[in-house]
């Protein structure tokens, strides 16, 4: 989700051909359409024939929308991640800006869940990824939003050794003199039996290494958890961050009871030692 120039809010979802939808208020949304309403063939050899494109990742820089988003099939590493920009946001207004990264059966990685995040030198990260040897980080060239072809290292920033690997969804945040990583834990999408939990780590360097509050390191299984089930609220995570007029806001989806997807908002706090909590 990001809040646009004339102060609304614009989020997107998975969904076939990625959902669109707009908010006054933070609290009732409107469906808008979807990025892609007439299909988005180029994905189709990941996703298996279907439309269904996962964990877009939305920001606004220099006038442009920046869009990255997965296609694969659940369970498989054969994955990859496409960028697309558009000046307004809206339904049918998207370009194609194409491959950006992708992984295969041998990778031993996951192209999905991507997150842009510009560090404080004004360079261009992207995390991502899913279970198997967990989160990874890549160089972006900012001219094009693309992989950098002078820096072409694949960085590990998470990896859970426990739980089948269930280590996915990062996305990094800057505040102050940290980054600062979430991911989630545990398993999604099985409905209201949905064990995901958000966690996170810091670490003074965007490419880590990340700690936990306890100083255990993400790549060694470390995170604290600042998220998880409870009530009629079920596998809350695939976290996002977001500064708004109030706050920061803690962004995420989770299950209803009937095993509904739902959309999460909450204030998100820090504490004295710079750690962050959920209100």
């Amino acid at each position: 989700m990001v809040k646009k120039p004339d102060g609304t809010y614009l989020l997107v979802h998975t969904a076939d051909g990625i959902g669109i939808k707009t908010s006054a208020d933070r609290t009732a949304f409107r469906n808008a359409g979807v990025v892609w309403p007439n299909g988005a063939p180029w994905t189709t050899a990941y996703t298996g024939g279907s439309r269904n494109l996962w964990a877009p990742d939305l920001s606004y820089r220099n006038g442009r929308y920046h869009l990255y988003y997965s296609a694969s099939t659940f369970g498989s590493s054969r994955s990859a991640i496409f960028l697309a920009t558009s000046t307004t946001g809206a339904s049918g207004s998207w370009t194609d800006r194409g491959l950006v990264v992708e992984t295969t059966a041998d990778s031993g990685y996951n192209a999905i869940d991507p997150n842009l995040v510009v560090d404080g030198q004004g360079r261009w990260w992207l995390s991502f990824g899913s279970f198997w040897s967990g989160i990874k980080m890549i160089r972006l060239d900012p001219a094009t939003g693309k992989r950098s072809s002078s820096d072409t290292s694949v960085r590990g920033l998470a990896q859970r050794t426990t739980a089948s690997g269930a280590v996915e969804a990062p996305f990094v945040h800057r505040r102050g003199g940290h980054y600062y990583l979430f991911v989630s834990f545990d398993l999604c999408c099985r409905g209201a039996q949905s064990t995901y939990r958000t966690m996170v780590g810091r670490s003074t360097s965007v490419t880590g290494p990340f700690v936990d509050r306890n100083g255990t390191r993400m790549t060694s299984g470390g995170g604290t958890e600042i998220l998880a089930g409870h009530g009629n609220v079920h596998g809350p995570g695939h976290p996002a961050v977001m500064p708004d007029a109030d706050g920061d806001l803690l962004v995420y989806h989770y299950y209803a009871d009937d095993g509904s997807a739902r959309l999460g908002v909450n204030l998100l706090g820090w504490d004295s030692a710079g750690w962050p909590y959920v209100h």
